[in-house]
């Protein structure tokens, strides 16, 4: 409805008639009201007071006795220094379904990004660890992230930056030398080498020469040594063969894997730039890049010459505005490493063109925490996401089968159930909201959860199954959307119109949540319009093939926009 936004705005500006405010400032201010009873849309009239010289209330009744109203308003009121407008339901109830009907699978989707190159960097684990609840967030994250600039447009490059470098693997260099004989590599290989690391990790807490040995076999891995390379691939390798079975359960799509190991022959040209351009400052010893007074400097080179993460993150920056040409770099990453990500973005001002420095976005999540505290795979306190994809599909299953025992392909159903509630439940908060991780609350088949919106997309194939609606046999033309008058059809539709507006909203604000939170409210307005409106059991025959049609275009919206959050959706539940 951004035309009917453009329209009450120009009639406020004529009613105004004066220089001191713009339409665009107007249309800017308009918002859409939480109580219903409010109106359709509400213009605030409090930043006019300076402007006109007058309170709230008068200036707004002084506009609504000069606005004159167009087809699509039915009225305005004002009420407490808000102008409120009423739509004329017969014209938004015509125009969104005729859309949905029309557009289909492509409602919502749009164009406006066509050309644009948009980078997603996301899930990014540390190799050779087993994939952990910690990375789920990052994961489903990121994936809804991609599908929400796509579905707008962009050409979108998906990057796993993995962890596959760093003196880290110098100390499982060590634990796997020493702890090999008592694995069994071929039966679950990222398994044994969690294990490794975690045993490693605790010996090293006692025994400083494990940490020396470590550093050591590092240096040697930096240096080119055969074997150690070759160990390092295997490890590489047996890791993303586990990651991608995950990712492919979780629809997560990568066009890159290139990790920190990619950049260790590119991190010297970067050196070189910076120090050429006399961005690179000694600071004992070490070469760091300034990067304002209210920040610590950016380390590039320690005193003993070595590189960290900063440096192979510059080098992905200047790699990628020559390959990808972007104008949004997106990471995402936890909270924590906000202030990593800022040193970064600003030591790159030496190394890209502004165009690219101002496209980097650094998107921070809240953390996953479980009831005991912080995870840690030092520890081994952490939830494994194979053993919590394999217990969300169990319970679903058996949630099913006391439901609907003869239900088909059950397992199917029960795999979309279970990995779409874990999915719907990280995606539903705000991403910087911190998590107290609680499988059973995760897999509630009531409320706020994926299961409730799945289930409303059951319930809308049902009710077309039933009374035999085929949307390619009807003559969509002659539908008589002015049947649809109740209460709870409007507002259905009122929902449904927002779509597009909501994806482009949570693509713009990086929150997911914003389209999470929109598909509770499609399926709760759906659920008051079943429950008092019959498709069924209806004699108007005009009636009920409207009805069967605002049905199946609930069904379009709550498919697709499950769709761009990882989530599928089973045809009966």
């Amino acid at each position: 409805m951004e035309e009917i936004k453009q329209i009450i705005a120009k009639s406020i500006f004529d009613a105004l008639d004066n220089d001191n405010i713009t339409v665009e400032e107007i249309e800017s201010k308009i918002e859409t009201p939480k109580d219903k009873q409010n109106g359709d849309f509400a213009y605030p009239c409090f930043n006019l007071a300076k402007v006109l010289k007058n309170s709230p209330v008068n200036i707004a009744n002084s506009i609504k006795d000069k606005i004159v109203l167009d087809e699509k308003i039915s009225k305005v009121e004002v009420v407490n220094g808000f102008l409120n407008f009423y739509l004329n339901s017969d014209n938004i109830v015509n125009d969104v379904l005729k859309r949905i009907v029309d557009q289909k699978e492509n409602y919502g989707s749009s164009d406006e990004g066509k050309g644009i190159n948009i980078i997603v960097e996301y899930s990014s684990p540390n190799i050779a660890k087993t994939f952990h609840l910690g990375h789920f967030r990052n994961t489903v994250l990121g994936k809804a992230l991609y599908d929400l600039y796509e579905t707008l447009g962009y050409n979108v490059t998906g990057i796993n930056h993995l962890g596959d470098w760093g003196r880290q693997f110098g100390i499982l260099i060590e634990g796997y030398n020493r702890f090999k004989d008592e694995y069994n590599f071929d039966e679950n290989p990222l398994e044994a080498l969690s294990d490794i690391y975690v045993r490693i990790n605790k010996i090293a807490k006692e025994d400083e020469s494990v940490i020396d040995k470590a550093r050591e076999n590092f240096k040697k891995l930096e240096q080119g040594d055969e074997e150690l390379l070759k160990l390092w691939q295997y490890f590489r390798d047996v890791s993303l063969k586990e990651y991608n079975r995950i990712y492919t359960l979780l629809g997560s799509k990568f066009d890159s894997y290139n990790g920190e190991a990619f950049y260790n022959d590119k991190m010297p040209e970067v050196v070189e730039i910076l120090d050429k351009k006399g961005a690179l400052k000694d600071s004992q010893g070490a070469k760091v890049v300034d990067v304002g007074d209210n920040m610590p400097p950016c380390i590039v080179l320690k005193s003993d010459g070595s590189t960290i993460y900063a440096t192979r993150d510059l080098a992905a920056i200047l790699y990628r505005a020559r390959t990808y040409d972007f104008t949004k770099c997106i990471y995402i990453t936890a909270t924590e490493q906000i202030l990593h990500f800022k040193q970064v973005f600003e030591a790159a001002k030496h190394l890209v063109d502004e165009k690219y420095q101002k496209g980097l976005v650094h998107v921070s999540y809240g953390m996953i925490r479980l009831k005991t505290g912080k995870m840690s795979t030092r520890e081994g306190n952490v939830i494994y996401i194979n053993d919590l994809i394999n217990d969300a599909i169990s319970k679903s299953k058996e949630i099913m089968l006391a439901k609907n025992p003869n239900l088909e392909n059950i397992d199917d159903v029960s795999k979309k159930i279970g990995i779409g509630a874990l999915i719907f439940n990280y995606l539903k908060s705000g991403k910087n909201k911190d998590i107290i991780f609680d499988l059973d609350d995760t897999l509630r088949f009531d409320g706020e959860t994926g299961p409730y919106i799945q289930y409303t997309y059951v319930r809308t194939k049902s009710i077309l199954e039933k009374v035999g609606f085929n949307i390619d046999k009807i003559d969509i033309d002659n539908v008589d959307y002015s049947k649809l008058k109740e209460k709870q059809e409007v507002e259905l539709i009122k929902e449904l119109e927002k779509f597009g507006k909501v994806i482009k909203r949570a693509a713009e604000e990086y929150e997911p949540s914003i389209l999470a939170r929109y598909l509770i409210d499609v399926a709760t307005a759906f659920s008051r319009f079943y429950n008092e409106c019959s498709v069924a059991n209806l004699e108007d025959e005009k009636l009920k093939e409207a009805r069967c049609v605002l049905v199946y275009a609930t069904s379009i919206v709550i498919k697709k926009g499950l769709s761009i959050l990882g989530i599928e959706c089973p045809e009966k539940m």
